[in-house]
């Protein structure tokens, strides 16, 4: 290449670079040299140099923050932000030339920025330098400038910091320096240098001002319009712009909308890390670190770090059902407590995996303080670099949090795609068809602040920060209306997210006319195949999927039953196959108050969503099976130590508190638990509701033997203890065809044999009346002493009741025999009408207790269970009286 030959064009931003040197290559203008004027700079001052870039000064700042003393910010230095507080300040410092050294004695704030800048120096590379120091370099230098930079010229720009200004006027006196401003705006004190300035008219675009409804509606309504000049072909992707002030609230819904549209929207600044699988991983990882161990956090990290390589990698494909369902292991005691249960029998390569996962769970429990060694343990490749990255820009007890602010490239090309970028970068690299979003009055231009650091009565904001975001802001806007050739769309939102009224940006005076846009209105270009059918409800009519929808929302509004209600055909062979299942109390309970609840849960395996979050207090089921599980244990011990008849009240009460600390141990292995202080008082509870249940006296059986949680008809037994049958006999009620399995809650059988006590542990407040089936919800008492019937033999005398020992009362069962032949022929009723097909609602159905009312119709226990239940009731025939059983 000849050096005669040699230029060099100075632009601003990434985009402006790329989208000049794609120029120069198609133009074939070799020894065409396109830099930053920093790259500029660092080229005239030779040698090794180079300028200080954002994660260098970050990772110094970090190292040396803990031993430099920094006097008036001491006490601050550590909390998070800090990095980034003091990378800012030195940044606005370093552009706008100010010594920090030199004016160290003029106030105690700057001493202390003075001796970060000092350490953070000493702890950089020699070649790293700040722009003063280039500037200095480079001057030295300037004879060398024709061979190294030739003619120099200036486009784009609209600004320059004051640091880099010394060092283009010395420049103007060895090489032509031109500033090619256009239609710019050219800072006034060019006029005191020697560089040439060539300016030329601004263009006259067709400007139009449209209002939205919100944000959201902003960016829909810029895809449109994007599209809309791609499909007609008046542009081409590299033709169109759409450019924010400040982009960052907008950056979710063009994600978003990029991925219905299919279009390549480039994001010039970045997306966020967390949008890629990569960053989804260190952010799952600080996720761990940050807010302790669980199995909802654990499960999320391996799922995205099973890779080719990391520990993860070496666990079998589905070892994760090792895991509870139900257990939170919130704590690495709790994974202890589980691995050191689990057997090779457990995983699903029959292999032991236990060191893996303990290993892995040991070196999370580090907490935020090994968060280097970490990542570099659990994480691989990019993760890893964004990882080490994150810990660079601010303190590892918030990286959850920094990962959030965190860019990376998204891969497109910006000189093919359509762009979406800041005003600045626009402003710097024009492109004919622009649209400007977010023109609100506290958007567009943005309030300007004080330096986090150094305050305005310190070194005034006008000095430190010479090129405030305010006038950037507004210079961005004047520049893009004066480049933009073709046609610029000036939008804004009516309101924000939460409905508040917005202003109109000072900018959008004398823009003429503002259309307004409705958030319901059909788009004359849709962007996407939905929005298209979506803005035409006649077309969409025909689709099936709307047919389908509008024909179950018609039927769900009239009052008859219809198919969309829960009406199959009769003989159905998954209605046949779940009524010859195994039944419990529960789920004939469904059965008889909940028919399409029944089939949802049995049939179609329908379960409520599992919360992520541990409870603030136990539910009622909750609170229900911890005090079953702790009189069970309690009772154990007491017939294996002389039995519950002889027992006293002290050693009642020892045995339910030794039983209530084992229960609470597995409890918080296995199962979600509240905070420490309503857990301490729920367990207290429960000692109290063991204890009242276990103490209660009403029918004393002679030499009688106590059981809990007995098994029958099937059931897997919940311990070792001895059961008073054999727990895998059938046990079938006689003419309803059902088969029936459980656990009795309590079971008391004499001495002689001849007599059983059959108790029901409530938890809950006992009724105001007497109940026998209380409208079908009340089926334990009956179909548990049936049980003990069938296994001990029919000439055994048999008490059933309901015990309430919150209350300490006890609700007899009268005639358990009378009882069964009442609920025999409510099962065959409710038998028949699911065999015939009703799977219909019932009283049950949308209550504040139907764990499924989420698959019904919006506030169905209001509207539609009210509109729909006579037709059911009719329907249904003999089998409604169950409803009104006392």
């Amino acid at each position: 290449m000849s050096i005669s030959n040699r230029r060099t064009i100075v632009v601003h931003g990434r985009l402006a670079m790329r989208e000049v040197r794609l120029d120069a290559a198609r133009k074939r203008r070799h020894g065409l040299q396109i830099l930053s004027f920093e790259q500029l700079a660092v080229r005239m001052a030779g040698g090794f140099a180079s300028a200080i870039d954002d994660d260098s000064l970050r990772s110094a700042i970090q190292a040396v923050l803990p031993a430099t003393p920094l006097g008036e910010l001491e006490s601050i230095k550590l909390l998070p932000g800090m990095v980034d507080a003091a990378a800012d300040t030195l940044h606005k410092a370093w552009r706008a030339g100010i010594d920090l050294a030199a004016r160290a004695d003029d106030h105690p704030r700057l001493d202390s920025i003075a001796r970060l800048e000092s350490a953070v120096l000493a702890q950089l590379p020699p070649a790293m330098m700040r722009p003063a120091d280039i500037v200095a370099a480079a001057c030295r230098r300037l004879d060398h400038a024709p061979k190294i930079l030739g003619p120099v010229e200036i486009i784009g720009i609209t600004e320059l910091s004051p640091c880099w200004r010394p060092l283009l006027q010395a420049l103007t006196d060895h090489t032509p320096v031109q500033w090619t401003a256009g239609p710019r705006s050219a800072p006034a004190w060019l006029e005191r240098t020697d560089v040439v300035v060539l300016r030329s008219k601004p263009e006259t675009p067709e400007i139009n001002a449209v209002s939205a409804a919100t944000a959201y509606h902003e960016a829909i309504e810029a895809i449109r319009w994007a599209r809309a000049l791609l499909a007609s072909g008046e542009a081409q992707p590299a033709d169109i712009a759409i450019a924010a002030a400040s982009p960052g609230e907008y950056d979710d819904h063009f994600l978003s909308l990029r991925a219905d549209a299919n279009i390549d929207l480039h994001f010039v600044h970045g997306v966020k890390v967390t949008t890629t699988r990569d960053g989804q991983a260190a952010a799952a990882l600080a996720d761990i670190i940050i807010r302790g161990l669980s199995q909802t956090r654990m499960r999320r990290l391996a799922a995205l770090c099973s890779s080719e390589t990391g520990p993860f990698r070496t666990l079998p494909a589905g070892w994760m059902r090792v895991l509870p369902t139900d257990a939170p292991l919130a704590s690495a005691q709790a994974w202890t407590r589980l691995l050191d249960r689990l057997t090779p029998a457990d995983w699903p390569d029959g292999k032991d995996h236990a060191p893996t996962l303990r290993g892995i769970v040991a070196i999370l429990a580090k907490g935020s303080s090994a968060a280097a060694e970490i990542g570099s343990t659990l994480l691989n490749r990019r993760a890893l670099e964004i990882w080490r990255k994150a810990l660079l820009a601010g303190p590892s007890g918030s990286l959850d949090a920094t990962l959030e602010t965190l860019k990376q490239d998204d891969g497109l090309e910006a000189c093919v795609s359509v762009a979406w970028m800041p005003a600045s970068a626009l402003a710097a690299s024009p492109r004919p068809f622009v649209r400007l979003i977010g023109l609100n009055s506290s958007r567009w231009p943005r309030a300007i602040s004080e330096d986090r650091l150094i305050s305005d009565h310190i070194i005034p904001t006008s000095e430190l920060d010479p090129l405030p975001v305010g006038a950037a802001d507004r210079r961005d806007f004047e520049t893009i209306l004066a480049t933009t050739a073709g046609q610029v769309v000036l939008s804004r939102s009516r309101r924000d997210s939460e409905g508040r009224l917005l202003g109109r940006s000072s900018l959008l005076g004398g823009q003429g006319a503002e259309i307004y846009v409705r958030r319901n209105a059909v788009p004359g270009h849709a962007f996407s195949e939905t929005d298209r059918l979506m803005a035409r409800p006649e077309e969409f009519a025909h689709e099936p999927q709307a047919i389908s929808a509008w024909t179950c929302w018609r039927n769900w509004n009239r009052k008859e039953i219809t198919p969309h209600d829960g009406l199959v055909r009769a003989d159905h062979p998954l209605l046949l196959a779940i009524l010859d299942r195994m039944q419990s109390a529960s789920s004939l309970k469904r059965l008889l108050r909940n028919p399409l609840g029944f089939v949802w849960v049995y049939a179609m395996h329908m379960r409520t969503p599992e919360s992520g979050t541990d409870p603030l207090v136990l539910d009622a089921l909750g609170m229900g099976d911890l005090v079953h599980m702790t009189l069970d244990l309690a009772l154990q011990k007491l017939e294996a130590a002389g039995g519950l008849g002889h027992a006293s009240e002290t050693q009642i009460a020892t045995a339910v508190s030794s039983a209530a600390d084992e229960v609470a141990v597995v409890w918080e292995s296995e199962r979600a638990v509240p905070p420490n202080v309503i857990w301490r008082r729920t367990l207290d509870e429960a000692r109290l509701l063991t204890s009242r249940a276990l103490t209660y006296r009403d029918e004393p059986l002679p030499g009688a033997r106590a059981y809990g949680e007995v098994p029958f008809g099937g059931a897997t037994a919940k311990s070792t203890a001895e059961a008073p049958w054999n727990p895998t006999m059938v046990v079938e009620i006689p003419d309803a065809g059902f088969r029936i399995a459980g656990y009795i809650d309590r079971l008391d059988i004499s001495g002689d044999g001849q007599r059983a006590l059959v108790r029901d542990y409530k938890t809950g407040r006992p009724p105001r009346h007497s109940i026998s089936l209380d409208g079908g919800r009340e089926l334990q008492r009956c179909l548990y002493a049936f049980a003990v019937k069938a296994l001990l033999g029919a000439d055994i005398s048999i008490s059933a009741s309901l015990l309430y020992p919150r209350d300490q009362i006890n609700l007899q069962l009268e005639d358990p025999e009378a009882t069964l032949i009442e609920i025999t022929g409510y099962l065959k009723a409710a038998r028949a009408n699911l065999t015939a097909g009703n799977a219909l609602i019932g009283p049950d159905t949308g209550g504040a207790f139907d764990d499924l009312a989420f698959a019904l119709p919006a506030n169905a226990g209001a509207t539609y269970c009210k509109r729909k239940l006579s037709a059911a009731t009719e329907r249904f025939g003999d089998a409604v009286h169950v409803w009104e059983a006392k």
